[in-house]
């Protein structure tokens, strides 16, 4: 397990060092001046000298690389600057030798052009959001797909399981952001009076009197925009996985010991049918956490997809690099943790 571990994570690591490279020179050369960005184009040349100054955009294109990853890593060297200097750009632990300073800290993902904030906090603030979103997608996915996928397995041509398969075929081709048109109109506007939601809204509110409060109500119309392509997919994955099982030699010893339907579904059926599953539904929470962008934006969530599309508007690239490196992080870790867990609810799969 161990030799397993390292692995996946030095492949991670490899994958995440092959993100930030292509995401530092494509934005580079995507956004020449971004000093412009920063303070406005009509500002005097002497605050755009000292902006570049600050991010080290009047060094070479290379340096600049360089200093990118020694901002990125959490292990960096530091020459000629001050203990001060480093304490209120990075914190962490630091051990100087001459004048090189070696620095253990939280990777740094600089600060936003327009709100002078450090990019991680500002992630890290709209993360909860998303997160909150995609955790509830996915369990209302995974819960009626399954749910539906063993009643399409057990029913198979039946008039239930045309009409599921029919249904759940709708779903995987409607775009996540056209679900969320529908029904922020059709539940939020037409059937406002009615269902109480609203078209738009995020899960903290701000009343001028008391402050911050929590408005969960807005949280169901998102959900079910994000959550439609899954429970289409985790529905038809469920249905072909359990017609192949409950045809496999297991079954059919299980059913000629006497067996009833429910104990062979439940204690032998169900189980070998949903690893796949499992993995799909792992897979598509690391896509939710990262393609909520245009629902949150569409229904104003305050989450990491409405931050990254307001970030490109105002040509914040911090927060725009800062944000894509965040999401293949997850990517890496979720990918490393279903790998484990697959092989765990599976003994025939080997580590190896």
């Amino acid at each position: 397990m161990i030799n397993f571990l390292v692995k996946r994570i030095l492949n991670g690591i490899l994958i995440l060092f092959s993100v930030v490279t292509v995401v530092f020179f494509l934005f580079s050369f995507s956004f020449p001046s971004p000093e412009k960005m920063a303070v406005g184009q009509r500002t005097d040349i002497e605050t755009q000298e000292a902006i570049k100054k600050e991010f080290g955009l009047d060094k070479p294109r290379f340096t600049q690389y360089l200093l990118f990853l020694n901002d990125l890593s959490p292990i960096s060297f530091h020459t000629g600057v001050s203990p001060e200097q480093l304490n209120e750009k990075y914190g962490g632990f630091k051990m100087t030798i001459g004048k090189t300073t070696t620095l253990l800290k939280k990777p740094f993902l600089r600060r936003s052009f327009q709100t002078r904030e450090k990019t991680g906090t500002l992630i890290i603030q709209s993360f909860k959001g998303t997160f909150i979103l995609a955790l509830l997608s996915i369990i209302i996915a995974a819960f009626f797909g399954i749910l539906l996928g063993v009643l399409s397995g057990i029913k198979a041509n039946s008039f239930m399981d045309q009409a599921i398969v029919f249904v759940s075929t709708l779903g995987i081709s409607v775009p996540s952001f056209f679900s969320a048109i529908i029904l922020a109109w059709f539940f939020g506007y037409l059937l406002h009076d009615i269902t109480g939601l609203n078209m738009t809204g995020s899960w903290i509110d701000i009343d001028p009197f008391t402050g911050e409060y929590y408005q969960w109500k807005n949280l169901i119309l998102p959900a079910i925009a994000l959550g439609v392509r899954p429970l289409s997919i985790f529905t038809l994955l469920t249905r072909s996985s359990m017609l192949e099982t409950l045809n496999k030699d297991f079954i059919k010893t299980a059913k000629s010991k006497g067996l009833s339907p429910r104990e062979i579904l439940i204690k032998h059926a169900l189980p070998n049918a949903l690893n796949p599953v499992i993995t799909a539904v792992s897979g598509w929470f690391a896509s939710l956490l990262a393609g909520a962008f245009f629902v949150e934006y569409i229904f104003n969530w305050r989450g990491l997809g409405k931050l990254t599309i307001e970030a490109l508007e105002m040509n914040d690239l911090p927060v725009v690099m800062g944000s894509i490196l965040f999401i293949a992080l997850l990517f890496v870790v979720i990918n490393i943790i279903v790998d484990i867990l697959y092989v765990k609810l599976d003994p025939r799969i080997k580590l190896s």
